[in-house]
């Protein structure tokens, strides 16, 4: 029985062993996993501590009291424990222990101890073996998220590079009338996945090159308004970062992309013709595989929370991929990939190498929508997967923007016609890498810095965007929860609310109303009604015309401002009532800018007070109580949802949409049909509309008019003086096109939405900053020149030898100065110090501090603006003054110049003899 008990203890600590190994074996294969609360490393600033280390080592060298104070301890610790044969002659020989619990010197009960001691070393024994056991386990476990020694991490770039150039282009174009752009660096971090030497056909890209090709080939990019077609007064300056990802993560994604394919039937081959298995991914579902692969490589945790990080330094990132199809091919049960993770890779054979298709065909799905092999991720980054597709995609019978097999790149066209040395032929691999530098060059021009839809300048504090739905029916209502037609008010809340700046308030309201009561309305609806006629081919070859009705959004708008319908004031007081006078209207405005608690309005200019100074009285206008004023701190933005009943099935917009969206209104067609068939094409199926779903629609008109936002697939092109399509990224997590199918927006597009709002406050301040520039030098040039374009001297008191200069070098007149000083200064000081802030404000946009860029571009704004009224009121001023005199220009009559020159003439010639006189030998 006591062996039995002695026994016991180290089978509990086997059992528990075993159970900790289980636990270490089920969790170790899971990639890129970071538990909560995972420790991240940051280096510590030295000279934070520098005076505790330097305080510290001058007592420890010249005083003895914490050494003293310290040695009592630590013999206490390494206190050697009494053995039984202490009292020996050899005790000379006994080895210090340190004392524990089980050491009792002197005890009565020492053999006992000793018992207990012997009896729990087994124990011990057996947790030091599980424990390494652990330890063994944990490390030779295949992770593709460990980060060995050496890894390279990710360092965003310094500003200060480029602050130089930054700084002397604002310089210019300032205080020059050079059409210089603000300069504003962004970061674009290229990631190449599978072009290492361990992805399809074992190719290799040299990613410094590619970086550097990159830079010398698109250094920069300058978006544009589709509103306008006007480029804006903002160019970025592009920093490239491209570099590989390993092996192990790569056969992670490889894994995940393994598990999620289905199979979709049998598709055909673009280069034979031959029926291949089909398979079909849904990207949302490989999607959080991507994200672990952005945070591990850029070290940021939580990305999906945009507000967190609304002030980090949050990158953007291209993922290009090129997976081996044989290896996750879904028909193979027998390879392992885990095992592959550290292994070693096998070499391809010439068989190989012709086989790396895998005899199949996979492409990607986002939520539903459109067949592709690119997609744009719902975080921070997009994914282009060479092995997948080809796809081929667009609009019938139009060759612009459509999407076919050499849009791509593939690697076959590269390897497989020339063989094995395809891969060495430098001509070839050069025209693949520019392919791959051009792919990357159309996604930042389309997805990362697209095009501004609407440059709208918006100082307000709040936004107000009611969702009226005008109905023709009874029937049903899509405000009402639980229906499949119904709008989800808060998702579209939630949604709009990442698109604007912190402390800018959103406020949704929904209300429906009939058009019958609104008589004005329903005639307004009925002349937008339009046809046009369509010629298509039957089955029996020939051509059939047939009449198409839709409803054009532009006349509807136009006869909504004509009719005069208080609708939206009507809402907004049977929502709730004291919201009429908070957001909509103020009815007791004191004094127009004394009391106004308007956000713009509290940065009062200092010149405002510059007619007082010349004794001038306004005169006040009264106003009466009651009166009603539009105020300057919401904005609204309306929302109408024509809900309408018994109209043709294939009913829709102009450009096969329901939705029209201008600048401050966003009309959103919804009728209950069937899918109506549109002339998209994806693969071998047309793309339908569903005219029930007004929720992705309602959120793309309303990411274009409050963010800005361009769909990812229009670009404005000053060529053709028109925006151009290119539907290679119109799949993805957006609300845009007939091939997306989401109602969100992915987080890339959320801070391209941000930084818009800050470009249109500083193209506006910019364009400002100009005019005022061009309306002094026209006043200059009228009024402070001569005729020969001599500048006018000033009133300044200055010495003798400073007016002799300006008399024979600056070449001035004595005409008289009807310009200001104090103006000239101010303008200096003003621009000086504007181009410090246009500094600070293209490092915290490179910096992604948008929050303060969003504040700096208000102040900035707001200052252009006093700044040109000052100017102009200052200028008018001066132009009254001028108006009782002529000025004239004529030769002076009588001038002491003329005497003065003939006396200088006369001295010289004077000195001139008399220095040839005495200079002469004497005769």
């Amino acid at each position: 029985m006591a062996t039995k008990s002695n026994q016991t203890p180290i089978l509990h600590a086997f059992v528990f062993a075993l159970s900790l190994l289980v636990f270490q074996s089920e969790s170790a294969p899971q990639a890129f996993r970071r538990d909560p609360g995972h420790p991240q490393w940051h280096h510590g600033a030295f000279h934070d501590v520098r005076d505790s280390v330097r305080s510290d080592v001058r007592r420890m060298l010249h005083s003895r009291a914490e050494c003293e104070s310290l040695a009592p301890s630590l013999r206490e610790l390494t206190r050697p424990c009494p053995s039984p044969s202490s009292t020996s002659s050899n005790s000379h020989t006994l080895r210090p222990q340190f004392s524990f619990p089980s050491c009792l010197p002197d005890s009565p009960n020492r053999a006992a101890a000793m018992a207990t001691k012997s009896n729990q070393t087994p124990i011990l024994h057996a947790f030091v073996f599980a424990l390494s056991l652990l330890v063994f386990q944990s490390e030779s476990a295949p992770q593709a998220f460990r980060r060995d020694p050496g890894h390279p991490q990710w360092h965003h770039g310094a500003f200060h590079d480029v602050r130089d150039s930054v700084r002397s282009d604002v310089r210019r174009m300032l205080h020059s009338r050079a059409e210089v752009p603000f300069q504003v660096p962004l970061e674009v971090n290229v990631v190449l996945i599978g072009f290492n030497g361990d992805g399809g056909y074992r190719y290799s890209v040299d990613s410094h090159k590619l970086e550097d090709f990159l830079k010398i080939s698109f250094p920069s990019h300058r978006p544009s308004c589709l509103e306008t077609g006007e480029p804006l007064d903002i160019e970025h300056q592009i920093v490239y970062n491209a570099f590989p990802a390993g092996q192990p993560e790569l056969i992670a994604l490889e894994k995940a992309l393994k598990e999620a394919m289905v199979a979709a039937g049998n598709a055909r081959e673009t280069d034979f013709g031959r029926q291949v298995p089909l398979y079909e991914v849904d990207a949302t579902v490989v999607e959080p595989m991507f994200e672990k692969l952005y945070s591990y490589i850029f070290d940021i945790e939580n990305a999906a929370n945009s507000a967190a990080n609304m002030d980090r330094q949050i990158p953007s990132a291209i993922f290009i991929v090129n997976f081996d199809k044989v290896r996750m091919d879904p028909r193979n049960k027998d390879i392992d990939l885990d095992s592959l993770m550290y292994g070693k890779l096998s070499q391809l054979t010439e068989e190989d190498m012709k086989n790396q298709e895998g005899d199949y065909i996979y492409r990607y799905r986002y939520n539903g929508g459109g067949a592709s092999q690119v997609w744009l991720g719902s975080g921070r980054f997009v994914v282009i997967d060479l092995s997948a597709g080809p796809c081929t995609y667009g609009k019938i019978e139009t060759e612009e923007g459509t999407v076919s097999s050499r849009s791509l790149p593939r690697l076959r066209n590269v390897m497989v016609p020339r063989g094995l040395g395809a891969a060495s032929d430098h001509p070839t691999h050069d025209v693949f890498v520019g392919q791959l530098a051009s792919l990357v060059s159309t996604t930042v021009e389309h997805v990362i810095a697209p095009d501004v839809r609407f440059e709208t300048v918006d100082l307000t504090t709040r936004l107000l965007l009611p969702i009226i739905v005008l109905q023709n029916h009874n029937r049903y209502n899509i405000i009402d929860k639980g229906h499949n037609y119904s709008i989800n008010i808060e998702a579209i809340e939630a949604e709009v609310k990442k698109m604007v700046h912190v402390g800018q308030e959103v406020v949704i309201i929904g209300g429906s109303h009939s058009l019958h009561r609104h008589e004005k309305l329903s005639i307004a609806v009925s002349k937008a009604m339009r046809s046009h006629s369509l010629q298509e081919t039957k089955n029996d070859g020939r051509f059939h015309v047939h009449t198409k009705t839709y409803l054009d959004g532009a006349i509807l708008k136009e006869e909504m401002e004509r009719s005069a319908d208080v609708l939206a004031a009507g809402l907004l007081e049977v929502a709730d009532p004291s919201l009429s006078s908070k957001f909509f209207l103020r009815q007791h405005w004191a004094d127009r800018t004394e009391n106004s608690s308007d956000s713009i309005l509290k940065h009062k200019p200092l010149w405002t007070t510059y007619d007082s100074k010349r004794g001038k009285k306004k005169k006040k206008v009264e106003r009466k109580q009651g009166d009603i004023y539009r105020t300057y701190g919401t904005r609204v933005i309306p929302v109408f949802v024509l809900s309408l009943a018994d109209v043709d099935p294939q009913l829709m917009m102009e450009d096969e949409s329901l939705v029209w969206t201008s600048k401050d209104v966003v009309i959103v067609l919804e009728h209950q049909n069937e899918k109506i068939p549109l002339s998209y094409v994806s693969e071998t199926q047309r793309r339908h509309n569903f005219p029930s779903q007004a929720q992705r629609h309602i959120l793309a008109g309303l990411a274009s008019a409050v963010g800005g936002l361009s769909a990812p697939y229009e670009k404005a092109s000053h060529i053709h003086e028109r925006p151009v399509v290119n539907w290679l990224w119109a799949a993805g997590c957006h609300p845009f096109g007939p091939f997306s199918n989401t109602s969100q927006v992915s987080q890339i597009l959320q801070d391209v939405a941000l930084r818009n709002t800050i470009y249109a406050r500083v193209d506006s301040a910019l364009r400002k900053i100009r005019e005022t520039s061009e309306t002094v030098q026209t006043f200059a040039a009228e009024y402070l020149k001569t005729p020969l374009g001599e500048p006018v001297k000033g009133k300044k008191n200055k010495s003798t030898t400073e007016l002799w200069v300006e008399k024979f070098y600056k070449k001035t007149t004595n005409l008289p100065e009807p310009f200001p000083h104090v103006l000239v200064e101010r303008l200096e000081n003003y621009l000086d110090n504007l181009e410090e802030q246009l500094v600070d404000l293209s490092s915290s946009l490179y910096g992604h501090r948008l929050q303060e860029a969003h504040l700096n571009s208000s102040e900035i704004l707001q200052s252009s603006i006093f700044t040109q009224q000052y100017v102009d009121h200052v200028l008018a001023t001066e132009r009254e003054k001028m108006k009782c005199c002529d000025i004239e220009y004529k030769y002076p009559v009588q001038s002491s110049q003329t005497y003065i020159y003939g006396g200088i003439l006369i001295a010289g010639f004077v000195v001139y003899f008399v220095v040839i006189f005495f200079s002469n030998p004497v005769r």
